[in-house]
C-alpha cells in the first residue's frame, strides 16, 4: 500500500524515470525503508498518508545501483541512477531533511497532510535539531501553500534546466522552518 501511495504522489514527478509502473512499485516496495517515515492510519488501521525523512543514516526510499538494477536489469539501472542521482538533496548538520509527503486521494482534504507535517517537526525538535527542511516543486501549490501556513519560508528556488523535460515541472523551492521562528 505504501508504495502505492509513493508513486501515486510522485508518477507525474518519476514516471518517465521510474516506468514502468509495475517496476517502479517494486523497486519502491523493495526499498521503502520505514525507519525513516511517520505514518498516519485510520482507525482499522488503513494507511492514509507518510511523511518520510533523510538523515546521515538512511532516507525513506533508499536503494542503491544493485536494487535498481535487480528492478530495470543492469543498462536501465545506469541511466535510471545517473537521473535519480542529480535529484539527490544533501544533508545538514542540525537540520532534519523532509523526504516527500504523502496523503492518499480518499484522506486529502481531512488535515493528514498537516498533521503529518507536524509529527516531522516534532520529531526534529525530539532530536534536539533546529530546523526541517523540504523542497517543493512548482506544480504543486497546495503544498507549498501548506508548508508556508506552517511556518516554513523560502530560502531558494532553483531552474531544472533541461530536466523539465523528463520530470514535469521546472522549479524546485526549499523551504525550511527554523523552530527558533514563531509560529
Amino acid at each position: 500500500m505504501a508504495a502505492r501511495l509513493f508513486w501515486q504522489a510522485f508518477r507525474g514527478k518519476l514516471g518517465r524515470i521510474m516506468w514502468p509502473e509495475q517496476r517502479a512499485l517494486g523497486f519502491i516496495g523493495g526499498n521503502l525503508d520505514p525507519q525513516f517515515a511517520l505514518a498516519a492510519r485510520d482507525h482499522h488501521g488503513t494507511l492514509l498518508g507518510l511523511a518520510g525523512f533523510k538523515d546521515r543514516n538512511g532516507a525513506l526510499l533508499g536503494g542503491d545501483f544493485r536494487s535498481l538494477a535487480a528492478s530495470y536489469g543492469w543498462f536501465g539501472a545506469f541511466w535510471r541512477g545517473a537521473l535519480l542521482e542529480l535529484l539527490e538533496r544533501d544533508i545538514e548538520p542540525d537540520v532534519l531533511l523532509m523526504d516527500g509527503i504523502f496523503v492518499s486521494q480518499a484522506a486529502r482534504g481531512r488535515g493528514i497532510g498537516t498533521a503529518l507535517l507536524r509529527a516531522i517537526c516534532d520529531t526534529a525538535r525530539a532530536r534536539n535539531l533546529s530546523a526541517v527542511r523540504l523542497d517543493v516543486i512548482d506544480t504543486n501549490p497546495r503544498a507549498r501553500a501548506l508548508y508556508a501556513r506552517e511556518g516554513f519560508v523560502e530560502i531558494d528556488t532553483q531552474d531544472i534546466g533541461l530536466l523539465r523535460l523528463l520530470l514535469n515541472f521546472r522549479t524546485s523551492t526549499r523551504m525550511q522552518r527554523n523552530f527558533a521562528d514563531p509560529m
